[in-house]
């Protein structure tokens, strides 16, 4: 597995970016969110990488940012009918936050708005991906659609630290509301790990 390259960006168009490493150039095809992201070419350049290798070719995927490429593989990976092309156009259409937010409030409506995206593939995204995404998603995607207020991020922090202490996303979204409750707005994300553990 190829998990990255890096080198000096030759050219780069929307789709693609080619990248001359030690001599060698490589095609990686990249979603508009990462082509947003690319140096002037001349420039170094590290793109994260997925190869799918098929019958008649070996593929190189290009992602800026590893939310990027997470979603890539959470599509290709767990959602049937999506293939490498198809994730690419949903990443070139959305940003890994909003995608994640609209799945975790099954917002059809959202999804089916992206190119290449019909109602069911829509129907079918949020139903394969309902239970891999969680509510801290949903979080996520509020807090950026507000610019993210001070508490939004301060539970956003408190979910995720819980998470990593081996939580379930639903138990710990409802352990950190309820110490938010009991401590206040001015707890840290600290103090609400704590009062959260403690329960």
């Amino acid at each position: 597995m190829i998990t990255f390259v890096r080198g000096k960006l030759v050219e780069a168009v929307p789709t693609l970016a080619v990248v001359d490493v030690n001599g060698v150039g490589y095609d990686v095809l990249i979603p508009l969110s990462s082509f947003d992201k690319l140096p002037a070419p001349g420039a170094e350049v590290k793109l994260l990488t997925h190869l799918a290798v098929r019958e008649d070719a070996h593929v190189l995927y290009g992602f800026m940012t590893p939310g990027e490429r997470d979603l890539f593989r959470l599509l290709i990976g767990n959602v049937k009918g999506i293939g490498p092309k198809l994730a690419l156009n949903i990443l070139s259409g959305t940003n890994p936050v909003s995608f994640r937010s609209a799945i975790a409030n099954a917002d059809v409506k959202a999804l089916s708005s992206i190119s290449g995206v019909g109602k069911k593939t829509a129907e079918r995204i949020v139903v394969d991906l309902k239970d891999k995404v969680g509510p801290a998603a949903a979080w996520e995607g509020a807090s950026a659609a507000r610019e993210g207020s001070a508490e939004d991020r301060k539970l956003s922090d408190a979910v995720m630290a819980l998470v990593a202490l081996g939580f379930k996303q639903d138990e710990a979204h409802k352990s950190v509301k309820a110490a938010m409750a009991m401590l206040g707005e001015k707890a840290t994300v600290e103090e609400l790990v704590r009062a959260a553990l403690k329960k």
